[in-house]
């Protein structure tokens, strides 16, 4: 499993012009679920997002999570995560867990930050062509990966 997050002061994910999912100071976060992904996987991840320390303290410092800062998760999914553009101009995603695998382990990592404390979870929606608008702050922004 694959997430890019991103320290944000807002995020939005827009589906055919309605908004499917927001959050306010907290997370972005680009969740790629390869082949082999299972719920171990997703459950070290929403653990690893939870108790990252990414929030500053009145120092400055990344002191705080995103529980102490009551913050949110945005959760989308992003095959592409898995892309390998080595070869040629056109990326391969067969790194990437079909979507039978992918899509109920996106909704359980989401339903693991809320089982960890994360007040307000929030997703895109699976397989749409979707508008992600995130405004960064820091600019934060980390890629984690199960298999490190």
């Amino acid at each position: 499993m694959r997430i890019l997050l991103q320290r944000v002061s807002k995020g939005s994910v827009t589906v055919d012009n309605e908004v499917v999912g927001e959050v306010g100071v907290g997370y972005v976060l680009l969740v790629g679920v390869g082949e082999g992904d299972t719920e171990s996987e997703a459950d070290k991840m929403a653990k690893k997002v939870v108790g990252l320390r990414l929030f500053p303290d009145e120092a400055g410092k990344f002191d705080r999570s995103l529980l102490d800062v009551q913050g949110g998760a945005l959760v989308v999914s992003q095959f592409t995560l898995y892309g390998d553009a080595r070869k040629g101009r056109r990326p391969s995603f067969v790194r990437a867990a079909g979507p039978e695998v992918a899509e109920p382990l996106c909704d359980y990592f989401a339903q693991r930050l809320r089982g960890l404390g994360v007040a307000v979870v929030t997703t895109g929606r699976f397989g749409a062509a979707m508008r992600v608008e995130i405004c960064n702050e820091g600019p934060v922004t980390l890629m984690l990966d199960s298999g490190d």
